[in-house]
């Protein structure tokens, strides 16, 4: 029977714990063979753990900094970082940058080589110890292929091998297995596109050919899926086997996060760029047998949110999804959590939590991301509930934005999640003097940039004119600063999913394929009412009359409110690419705002105008070796 070597990655960070020790009474690095993993629940729990150590936390999976917001929405200070090879086009940088969530960061923090931060023996702190998304999902394949073939019954292909569980015990083994194997290629897909789909613990026979269609691959994993929803439990609490860990069980996987990613994997595949094949794309055009089926899939969690398993939070509790944690101990996410990776150490998720502020106000190691003015203006919409190029067209009443007064009358999001000018976010030091107040002061002159603005050159400025601030802690009205240092206190936190996903995902799939008004059999919301939960939420209007009647108008609309509700959480330059608008002008173009101190006038400034090519920059290419091995692994197009 073959060995494997038996790694415990104990999923690190603060709460965000789960330990394999419950799981496995094992020392670290100790050698099992196949039949002692799979013989009883706990070491076969053991074995499972390490894939969901294998998911990679993109807020805090790189070096020192997280570069991670890779779409039109953010601008890094430094064009060294990731998203400085994207916005010029140099993806093949971007496959092999230490400092990327898609690498395995080979490279020590001195430069040395030779030293794979992925494998726990790797001395230096610096590179977390964990591999990156290629790597990673590779890895995670090969395990669930592994527990797979060896929990299985014989009449299934397996060699049963768990003898000494029970049946409950097996399904959810199992359970984990199969979503984990669907989980990790839609990971890959998510970025390089149509992929083998690995269904089996490779040995020699690894010459499989690349897929014609992202289709194919997709009904492949949403097979996976189907059958991680039958094994899998609505909540480990509620069974014998969660007892074990009763109470620490909320990043485990449920029949909910299933469902969750089974609808969007169906949708991914239907989306645009997947449904055009690399051809010629219309970016209304979806396929909608895949829209129906997932709608379908997302049905299936939203019937368990009304059964009390999942909540929309409130707007007044929302900040728990990001930062807040409801009770001592706990995970952040709320009600709303579904997935997340675990990981991380303290100071880096520090430096997630600040990394849209200037270092000048939290006093803490840490690089800027920007948000845009471009993304901002685009999405961030009026307190009428328009966009502010709707609220300006005069087809929907008198206009309410003033562009000589640009952040007055604006959607709550906006206020909520962004510092502006003139926001004063800190109080008086104590003993300190009046330049110790840190109002914003952005303001562009001749000689005389403001505290938090100066030169782009300076790794502790905004250069585009706002902070954001989404995982950022605020308590009792005043934000964490130098001199109220209660970020310590928190976690923040990117879900992988979170409810509001769901309601939009499944709003954007029904929408696709029979419009605004009308719900599916399997559920009885509309993509009307679903978005306008969101909108109700925040206290402004539901989306108007004329914009419903619209189906492309409305599908506009659909994608500026994800904009909006998931910004800054790492999905934007996936949704731009599936969408098959990424190339556009209005996509391309990262701007700032510049004003005087007086804010008499505001002018945009051009940051960057990004490379994007369609289709050459709508994948990230395969590394050269990867398509050299064998005939019929193709590389993606324009590489």
């Amino acid at each position: 029977m073959k060995n494997y070597k038996i790694n415990l990655l104990i999923i690190l960070g603060l709460v965000l714990s789960f330990s394999c020790e419950d799981y496995l009474d094992q020392a670290p690095e100790s050698s099992l063979d196949e039949e002692v993993v799979f013989s009883t629940f706990k070491n076969a729990q053991g074995f499972v753990e390490e894939m969901y150590a294998l998911v990679v936390a993109y807020e805090v999976q790189t070096h020192t900094f997280q570069d991670f917001l890779l779409g039109d929405d953010g601008h890094v200070n430094r064009e060294v970082k990731i998203s400085g090879d994207i916005d010029a086009g140099n993806f093949n940088a971007v496959i092999s940058d230490n400092f990327s969530y898609f690498n395995n960061h080979y490279n020590s923090l001195y430069g040395s080589t030779g030293t794979n931060s992925a494998n726990v023996e790797n001395p230096n702190n610096f590179n977390r110890q964990r591999p990156g998304l290629w790597d990673g999902s590779l890895r995670g394949i090969r395990k669930a292929n592994i527990v797979i073939r060896n929990v299985e019954s014989a009449e299934n292909g397996g060699l049963d091998l768990m003898v000494n569980a029970t049946q409950e015990e097996k399904d959810v083994i199992l359970g984990q297995a199969y979503f984990f194997r669907a989980f990790f290629h839609n990971e890959i897909m998510k970025f390089w596109g149509r992929f083998p789909y690995i269904d089996r613990v490779l040995i020699d026979d690894f010459k499989i050919p690349r897929p014609e269609t992202y289709k194919e691959v997709a009904l492949l994993a949403n097979e996976d899926y189907k059958k991680a929803i039958e094994l899998l439990p609505n909540d480990w609490d509620e069974k014998a086997y969660g007892q074990l860990t009763f109470g620490e069980n909320k990043g485990r996987l449920t029949k909910g996060t299933a469902y969750a990613f089974q609808g969007k994997n169906l949708l991914l595949a239907a989306s645009p760029l997947m449904f055009g094949n690399n051809g010629s794309i219309n970016t209304y055009q979806y396929d909608t047998q895949l829209c129906d089926m997932a709608v379908d899939a997302f049905a299936g969690i939203l019937k368990l949110a009304d059964q009390g398993y999942y909540a929309l939070a409130s707007w007044d509790n929302y900040d728990e999804v990001f930062w807040k944690s409801p009770t001592p101990n706990a995970w952040p996410g709320g009600t709303e959590y579904i997935f997340s990776a675990g990981g991380g150490n303290q100071s880096q998720v520090e430096r997630f939590m600040t990394s849209g502020v200037n270092r000048e106000l939290h006093g803490s190691i840490s690089e800027n991301i920007s948000p845009t003015h471009n993304y901002i203006h685009n999405n961030f919409g009026m307190a009428n509930g328009l966009s502010i190029e709707d609220d300006q067209s005069g087809q929907y009443g008198a206009s309410d934005y003033d562009d000589t007064k640009p952040f007055e009358n604006r959607d709550p999001r906006f206020y909520r999640w962004h510092i502006i000018d003139g926001q004063e976010v800190a109080p008086k030091a104590t003993g300190g003097n009046a330049n110790q107040r840190f109002a914003q002061l952005w303001y562009e002159n001749a000689g005389n940039a403001g505290i938090h603005r100066r030169t782009i050159f300076d790794n502790k400025k905004s250069t585009t004119g706002y902070m954001w601030t989404k995982f950022y802690p605020i308590i009792d009205g005043e934000y964490h600063s130098i001199w109220n240092n209660i970020i310590g206190q928190y976690s923040g936190m990117r879900m992988h999913m979170r409810l509001t996903d769901v309601y939009l995902m499944y709003a954007e799939a029904l929408h696709a394929s029979k419009g605004a008004t009308t719900a599916p059999a399997s559920y009885s919301l509309t993509a009307e009412a679903a978005i306008n939960l969101f909108r109700n939420r925040a206290g402004i209007p539901n989306v108007h009359p004329n914009i419903v009647a619209n189906n492309n108008k409305f599908m506009d609309e659909l994608r500026r409110e994800r904009a909006v509700e998931l910004s800054y959480e790492a999905h934007r330059w996936v949704d731009i690419r599936r969408w098959g608008v990424a190339h556009e002008e209005k996509y391309r173009r990262k701007l700032a705002l510049d004003f005087p101190q007086d804010r008499s006038s505001f002018t945009e400034r051009l940051l960057a105008d990004r490379v994007c090519e369609f289709p050459k920059h709508y994948w990230l290419p395969f590394k050269a070796d990867q398509t050299q091995i064998y005939e019929g692994f193709p590389q993606n197009p324009g590489w």
